[in-house]
């Protein structure tokens, strides 16, 4: 299993416009087969930083969840979205597995 990280840095005078743009995602990913933990905004400390995490099962997996995700009517809107009002201003995308809680180790 590896957990997506997402870090953002967004205009923080469109703090609303990332809101809706988790809240879309918040209904789109599940849909198109990642487990979201969630979109995270800034609430104190930075002003620009927020984040958006979920669970896919591995590369080739991830992979064809984007496939759905640029497919999906809402996902399509909301790349669209994010395009037009320009409150992205970058996005950095990493892989991550969980070192604290390994997967069981299978008998062959």
């Amino acid at each position: 299993m590896l957990t997506c990280f997402i870090r953002y840095h967004i205009d923080p005078t469109k703090k609303a416009q990332f809101n809706q743009y988790a809240r879309n995602w918040g209904e789109a990913i599940p849909r198109c087969g990642a487990d979201l933990i969630g979109y995270f905004a800034p609430h104190e400390g930075s002003t620009t930083l927020a984040y958006g995490v979920y669970n896919i099962e591995s590369l080739a997996a991830y992979e064809a969840y984007r496939a759905r995700l640029s497919a999906d009517p809402l996902g399509k809107e909301n790349y669209e979205f994010a395009q037009k009002e320009k409150f992205l201003l970058r996005e950095d995308r990493t892989f991550l597995i969980n070192a604290s809680n390994p997967a069981p180790k299978r008998n062959p």
